[in-house]
């Protein structure tokens, strides 16, 4: 009977990747209601153009009690280099109300005292938001162990074999999460970003590159191009 060939786990990504791509040091962006604010900006563009948004945002009305007191259209001028400027205008001051006038205020901190379910629940109460937005904010605003899955993380996740193919991209939060110890959460989320930006693209992805294409079950499947050989593992790097 053949050998059963090895297939990559949680684990496999945390010590190669981070071998190749070096520690992840977790600092906060911003804090979880900028956050909140910020993820709305990113839906549907760039990070580049999200970013630019945000800050011209935060230039033009100084603090988020400015911007959901400010007209729906002040902050759609604000925000237009990001893209659909006029829906997330009226998202933006239709979230910050609702956070206002259930909080008290904009400080969201107490979401790191609650159970991470509890807190993904909450978030998830409020207009648009769902299972990738709110784990955004907890994991980059509070340093939660919440599994943030994106269209990288999404795709080279399916790759590897570590979800199904039919499984969503909401579902696979849910799957991704337990497979990866609480402490390394973080910089397991910021490999598998690097290596779908840099290796397993969406079009083309280079399979000869890849440290973890050992156990890849896609490994050539759509280049043509495999890697055979097993490359000598490194030490594991996590977050700092």
């Amino acid at each position: 009977m053949a050998a059963r060939r090895p297939r990559v786990k949680a684990a496999d990504v945390m010590s190669q990747l981070g071998g190749e791509y070096g520690p992840e040091e977790w600092v906060p962006r911003y804090n979880p209601a900028e956050e909140l604010v910020y993820t709305i900006l990113s839906q549907h563009t760039s990070d580049i153009n999200s970013e630019r948004a945000f800050l011209n945002l935060m230039s033009v009305f100084g603090t988020l009690e400015s911007i959901a007191d400010a007209p729906e259209d002040e902050i759609e001028v604000a925000i237009r280099s990001g893209g659909l400027s006029k829906q997330k205008s009226v998202r933006i001051k239709q979230v910050l109300n609702i956070v206002r006038d259930d909080v008290g205020s904009f400080d969201l901190s107490f979401l790191g005292e609650m159970p991470l379910d509890d807190a993904k629940a909450w978030l998830k109460d409020l207009p648009g938001v769902g299972p990738k937005t709110a784990a955004i904010i907890l994991c980059f605003s509070l340093g939660m162990p919440a599994m943030p899955v994106d269209t990288h993380i999404y795709r080279v996740s399916q790759r590897l074999g570590l979800i199904g193919k039919k499984i969503s991209a909401d579902k696979a939060h849910d799957i991704l999460e337990p497979m990866v110890e609480p402490e390394d959460v973080f910089a397991f989320h910021m490999y598998l970003i690097k290596h779908g930006r840099q290796v397993c693209k969406a079009q083309r992805p280079r399979c000869t590159e890849c440290v973890l294409a050992w156990g890849c079950p896609s490994n050539g499947k759509i280049t043509g191009t495999r890697k055979k050989r097993r490359p000598r593992r490194k030490s594991a790097a996590g977050r700092s």
